[in-house]
């Protein structure tokens, strides 16, 4: 049972890590063009400098 003690605050600090990475992401606009860079890939980028 001790084990839980260990557990429970590492298993809080990993999804409250997750959560804010994640909140990150979101605010930083990281998901706005999820299917632009397929398209770029398949079709390639012609704005070469």
């Amino acid at each position: 049972m001790t084990i839980l003690l260990y557990l429970i605050p590492i298993a809080l600090t990993l999804g409250l890590t997750s959560l804010i990475a994640f909140l990150w992401a979101l605010h930083n606009n990281q998901f706005d063009d999820l299917d632009g860079a397929a398209y770029r890939v398949l079709h390639g980028d012609d704005n070469h400098e």
